[in-house]
């Protein structure tokens, strides 16, 4: 009769026979040796030894009894969510879903319209003290450019009443330079008659003396009237 050996537990039992073998409920994991074996085997790949093997059945803790009844509440609850049908629920889901969404957009859109309303107005405010800028500088310019004219006219009046006094100086400069002329030429022609009392050297002295003074103030005249036509011309154009 065949003869088998087991190792349990680091320790090598037998020989048994195969009635011995059921006594000691081995799995298909036991390793088993018999003669004529080259090498240990586990249970469940000897033939022979399957009758012999008991089931081992899970652990307890893995087992979780369901009452008939609580199935069913678990079948209506797969069936419906918090206490509605599915169908119900998620059409009551969507109507919320599209309530906080148009809230959200609502919200989205006047906080949108509340930020444009405070950019116009800071646009509005901005315009309003650019243009404000814009009117003093004007005014500055108009005040700037009214003492311009002023000095302007100023300056003008100051040149003409210059003008007019040299004018006026020239006038009388010529008149005494023109009387004087008229002296030296008498003078000349009386020069050229007399012939007494001195000689002829003396003579042509007092008339070369005489000549020169009338070239003199024929040169004075001449100056005074360029001077005076240059003047009118400028007065002409200041006006």
């Amino acid at each position: 009769m065949k003869k088998y050996y087991l190792h349990l537990n680091n320790e090598t039992l037998g020989p048994f026979s195969l009635e011995e073998l059921k006594i000691k409920k081995i799995t298909k994991s036991t390793p088993v040796w018999f003669e004529g074996m080259e090498n240990w085997k586990y249970g469940g790949e000897i033939a022979e030894l399957q009758a012999v093997f008991i089931a081992v059945p899970p652990p307890i803790t893995a087992f979780k009894a369901v009452p008939p009844a609580a199935k069913e509440e678990q079948k209506v609850a797969q069936r419906t969510i918090l206490g509605l049908s599915k169908s119900t629920f998620f059409w009551v889901l969507s109507i919320f879903i599209l309530l906080v969404g148009t809230l959200i957009f609502d919200q989205y859109q006047q906080n949108r319209s509340d930020e444009l309303e405070q950019k116009n107005k800071i646009t509005e405010r901005e315009n309003q003290q650019f243009l404000l800028q814009q009117k003093e500088i004007e005014e500055q310019k108009n005040q700037i450019a009214a003492q311009e004219k002023l000095e302007f006219e100023r300056v003008v009046q100051e040149r003409k009443q210059t003008i007019s006094n040299r004018l006026k100086a020239i006038e009388q400069l010529l008149l005494e330079n023109n009387t004087a002329l008229e002296d030296a030429k008498e003078q000349l022609s009386a020069a050229k008659d007399f012939k007494l009392l001195r000689t002829s050297g003396e003579r042509n002295d007092e008339i070369r003396l005489i000549e020169l003074n009338i070239e003199q103030y024929s040169i004075a005249i001449e100056k005074l009237k360029e001077e005076s036509a240059q003047l009118n011309l400028e007065l002409e154009k200041i006006h």
